[in-house]
């Protein structure tokens, strides 16, 4: 009688022991709330110092290393005056090019809406760097979900300047 049950538990522990390993949903494997929150804290402390720096004329240099098409690439000198973009020109051309294609990102607010929509959203991986000095993002790194492929964000502003 004992046999039976031994060998019941016997094939219960083998067949337990050899279920696949399923892996872990895109849920359960974004960012740590740890990570999470630090993104967040330092997202408000960035934020809020850019707005209390009160810049609304300025311009600085965007590219996008997206999978998307080249126009919306860039290298692109995006002009922000009273808070509007007065103009988007191509660096290698110096021609205008289709707004459109940076409606995004085409102020320094915009570009922190962009952070805000990521940590929203628990992005899988968000990484950003801010210039030290006035608040603004100088480089946002976005990867929405491990599962997907091409729909990630590599933004970089450079050459900002505060205009008259």
């Amino acid at each position: 009688m004992r046999l039976p049950v031994v060998i019941n538990i016997g094939l219960m522990l083998f067949l337990g022991l050899n279920t696949p390993v399923l892996s872990e949903s895109p849920i359960d494997r974004s960012q740590s709330p740890a990570v999470s929150n630090l993104n967040l804290r330092r997202f408000q402390f960035n934020r809020n110092l850019w707005n209390q720096r009160n810049i609304s004329n300025y311009r600085y240099t965007l590219s996008n290393s997206c999978f998307c098409l080249p126009d919306a690439r860039g290298p692109v000198v995006i002009e922000v005056r009273n808070g509007q973009t007065t103009s988007i020109t191509s660096v290698a051309t110096d021609q205008p090019v289709d707004p459109q294609f940076f409606q995004q990102y085409n102020t320094i607010p915009k570009l922190f809406d962009v952070i805000q929509d990521a940590i929203d959203r628990r992005a899988y991986s968000l990484n950003v760097r801010y210039n030290h000095r006035l608040s603004y993002p100088t480089q946002i790194d976005i990867d929405y979900s491990s599962q997907l492929a091409d729909e990630e964000v590599y933004l970089t502003i450079e050459n900002f300047q505060i205009i008259q």
